[in-house]
């Protein structure tokens, strides 16, 4: 039943939803707009033809959380990932496009406070879901955009199912 959802779903967005022409490549940043993920990260794109292309992003992230870890107040966690999404893209209007993709992400964490220290790996799969302007389609080779994604981290030290957003500011080229 999943599976003739998705195919529905599908069609139906590629029926009313128009081709775009995409950039070879963009390159920039992506900031985290909330408290799952890898924080901020360097952000390329690389078109795999007019309606996909694939998204790869470094990203880094460190926080300190105020709660009792082994008898501790504080408790630090530093965190490193590359996540890869492949995306398909309809275009709205002009420069406008929305996006949605399917990928994964390999991280590294390392926690700690004063008595303990810990570190591993994580690998999750989600996806990633958004809007963008193309400046392109102005004369400007910037790419703007604000996207979600919930990604389902099955080996690491959260084990759970998280959701980040995002917005991106892209060189076009």
């Amino acid at each position: 039943m999943k599976s003739h959802f998705l195919l529905i779903l599908v069609v139906i967005c590629s029926s009313f939803a128009g081709h775009s022409q995409l950039n070879p490549h963009a390159l920039g940043v992506r900031g985290l707009l909330g408290n799952y993920g890898y924080g901020g990260e360097i952000s390329y794109q690389h078109g795999l033809g007019d309606m996909n292309r694939l998204e790869v992003d470094l990203g880094w992230r460190s926080n300190r959380y105020r709660w009792k870890h082994k008898g501790n107040d504080n408790y630090y966690v530093n965190r490193v990932g590359l996540s890869g999404i492949y995306h398909w893209v309809w275009n709205l209007d002009g420069g406008l496009n929305w996006f949605a993709g399917v990928g994964g992400q390999l991280g590294f964490y390392s926690l700690r406070d004063d008595d303990y220290y810990g570190s591993g790996v994580t690998l999750a799969l989600g996806g990633q879901v958004g809007i963008e302007y193309d400046f392109n389609s102005i004369g400007a080779p910037l790419q703007l955009a604000l996207d979600a994604r919930p990604m389902w981290e099955f080996i690491g030290d959260r084990n759970t199912i998280g959701y980040g957003a995002a917005l991106s500011l892209r060189y076009t080229f």
